[in-house]
């Protein structure tokens, strides 16, 4: 299935200042979230960033929030997104299609994927938004995840599927800004 601008809602989990530093490939999954949210934010796509016990582990990381200014934050201490029941039909703002970028991508990240799934959404991850400590978690993570519905896709995929053709008005705006 492709993923519709329409029917689509971007979920950026626990990018937090605190976290960030412990994963093996920090400066990567940082970007390219904040390629996300940039990308979401310009094509008008609903953005829900969520916060693990923000009172120990600290905000959402600033350049995320500078490029995605129109995000809902939603904050949790549950390690599902899903289950601390802040993923509510208005803050989803109807999509039944939730994009998921974030850490840790065998704990938060599949949880809350795996939540949405049970619930009847479909679940895109984005393979070279999430990250977790070791890599072995991330390949595993990502597995049970596709083995369990979920599709594995990249940050591109998304834009040109968001896009769905040449013709789009916004073609030439965010190919020139995001695809290059």
């Amino acid at each position: 299935m492709l993923i519709d601008r329409k029917r689509s809602a971007v979920l950026m989990i626990d990018l937090q200042t605190r976290l960030l530093p412990a994963l093996n490939n920090t400066d990567e999954v940082l970007a390219n979230n904040i390629w996300l949210a940039g990308l979401a934010h310009d094509m008008a796509i609903p953005t829900l960033i969520s916060e693990h016990c923000v009172d120990k582990i600290g905000a959402t990381h600033e350049e995320i929030m500078t490029a995605a200014p129109q995000a809902k934050i939603v904050q949790k201490q549950s390690f599902s997104v899903f289950s601390a029941g802040v993923l509510t039909k208005d803050n989803l703002q109807q999509a039944n299609q939730i994009i998921i970028s974030g850490i840790e991508a065998h704990i938060c990240v599949l949880q809350t994927a795996l939540d949405l799934r049970a619930h009847g959404y479909e679940v895109f991850v984005v393979a070279d938004a999430v990250s977790s400590r070791r890599q072995r978690d991330v390949e595993l993570g990502l597995a049970r995840m596709q083995a369990s519905g979920c599709q594995i896709v990249s940050r591109e995929m998304i834009a040109f599927e968001w896009l769905g053709s040449a013709n789009n008005p916004q073609f030439k705006e965010i190919h020139k800004k995001y695809i290059r």
